[in-house]
């Protein structure tokens, strides 16, 4: 593709999550070839489209903070990408695509060159964050080795994706809430979220959500694929979308107008 060879990235370090796979291993390739040198961190050990790799588990404090201190200054851009499916226990769920998620990216704010943006990986799974106000509020200063402790309080389980669900809906709010938290040094966050995507983990949706996913696959012309998602990613952690501050931008092949056209009797 023409765009590819755009070189919007040209001379910026970005960080990349989950680079082993997916969307995350994508849009590496994506950043690497519009000119960015890219740093993949990732629990799986693989070297592909970045010039550092970095593994670690980001279920776990102390391996956050140690991946902290070796990571480089100088990072222009942060795709939070990594992220686990629903069908894994809940607190990990939550530790990696929420609590530590927020830790590596508050612990390396020391690390970002003014400028930087950060994209969340979210999810249509969020769409329904403000019905979960409460339970997001008291998530908001958890400590990621306390994610075991705040599912059982709060009572965010396996079933039913709900988990994975919460995950999404605090990120997104999260996102949001950091609109400007940072706007004195022109750092901006936002995040990107995605309907049905073929990943490896695609099959785990399917499986945890039964019925409710086989309707949304009936509703979509097709699921969505990593290169339709990684132009996105990298568009917005370059310099074009410097005004773009605490946004969820739907990637989801219309999903989530179909779901706000129903609710709101707009259907055709």
């Amino acid at each position: 593709m023409g765009w590819e060879r755009a070189p919007l990235l040209k001379g910026k370090t970005i960080l990349v999550t989950g680079s082993a796979s997916g969307i995350g291993q994508e849009t590496a390739r994506v950043c690497t070839a519009m000119g960015a040198r890219v740093l993949g961190v990732d629990v799986t050990k693989k070297f592909d489209h970045v010039e550092e790799f970095y593994r670690a588990d980001l279920s776990d404090g102390a391996t956050i903070d140690a991946l902290i201190d070796v990571l480089p200054d100088g990072i222009d851009g942060m795709a939070n990408i990594a992220g686990l499916p629903p069908t894994a226990p809940a607190a990990k769920v939550l530790a990696v695509n929420l609590f530590g998620l927020k830790h590596l990216t508050l612990g390396l704010m020391p690390k970002l060159n003014d400028g930087a943006s950060i994209v969340n990986l979210a999810s249509l799974a969020g769409f329904g964050w403000p019905d979960a106000i409460p339970a997001i509020r008291a998530s908001e200063d958890v400590h990621v080795d306390d994610a075991a402790r705040f599912a059982d309080d709060h009572r965010i389980t396996s079933e039913g994706g709900r988990s994975y669900f919460f995950s999404k809906e605090a990120l997104i709010a999260w996102t949001m809430q950091n609109r400007w938290t940072w706007r004195d040094r022109d750092i901006r966050m936002n995040c990107v979220s995605p309907g049905p995507v073929d990943t490896p983990i695609l099959g785990d949706f399917i499986e945890t959500l039964g019925a409710r996913a086989e309707e949304d696959m009936r509703t979509m012309d097709r699921p969505g694929t990593p290169a339709d998602l990684a132009p996105i990613v990298a568009f917005l952690l370059s310099d074009m979308t410097r005004w773009i501050r605490g946004t969820n931008i739907p990637a989801d092949g219309g999903m989530s107008s179909n779901i706000l056209c129903d609710m709101h009797g707009l259907s055709s």
